[in-house]
């Protein structure tokens, strides 16, 4: 199976429960609850997402036409050892590519390997770390893992329901609003109302990396 990405680069995860952790970031092309045309967006589930996951022409994209490629270009973004290796994939949604192949080659190479996904599909079992971030209007399918991030406010998600699904940790992220409006008082009241919850900010976006 080849590979769409969008974007691939060394930084530091900036939210949940892993921020702070050296990573390479895989941007996988493609969401399953938006095509992908900029028409489309005033009636996609999802209508607050902060990335661009169109196109594989970002720094570290391109197509790859195996695992063994993508896992090559991966190892290079990491550089030299082998101790705490970790790929974080995300999208897009990164579970409409990720497969087997793919998983075994990051294990051989000794990555440790989380997912960001929106959990409308299943994740794959090998996976070492599973956040998912639901979206109002869409069905979840995958519902435990280690980590849930809910982004808040969102009109049409309950997070008393939220809190039966089997997660480790709970996590609610203030929306990041392309109107400028500030939720993170919001979010925090959720916490304090809800202590099942824990306050996730995007520490990437105060410190300016990617």
């Amino acid at each position: 199976m080849s590979y769409a990405i969008k974007e691939m680069f060394l930084t530091l995860q900036g939210e949940g429960v892993n921020a702070g952790s050296r990573a390479v970031f895989v941007r996988f092309a493609g969401c399953n609850l938006w095509s992908g045309r900029e028409t489309d967006r005033a009636t996609a589930v999802c209508r607050f997402c902060d990335t661009d996951f169109v196109g594989v022409d970002g720094e570290g994209g391109g197509r790859f036409s195996d695992a063994a490629a993508l896992v090559a270009a991966i190892d290079g973004f990491w550089g030299e050892g082998r101790a705490n290796r970790f790929v974080v994939l995300t999208g897009g949604e990164p579970m409409l590519q990720v497969d087997d192949a793919l998983v075994e080659a990051l294990h051989a190479a000794g990555f440790r390997i989380a997912i960001e996904s929106n959990g409308t599909l299943a994740a794959h079992p090998g996976l070492d770390w599973v956040c998912i971030s639901p979206k109002a209007g869409s069905e979840v399918v995958q519902r435990h893992g280690d980590e849930l991030k809910l982004v808040w406010p969102q009109v049409g998600i309950d997070p008393a329901a939220l809190e039966e699904w089997r997660f480790t940790h709970h996590l609610v992220q203030p929306l990041d609003d392309v109107t400028g409006v500030d939720h993170r008082a919001t979010a925090m009241a959720l916490v304090m109302a809800r202590p099942a919850w824990r306050l996730s900010l995007q520490t990437h976006k105060l410190l300016g990396l990617r």
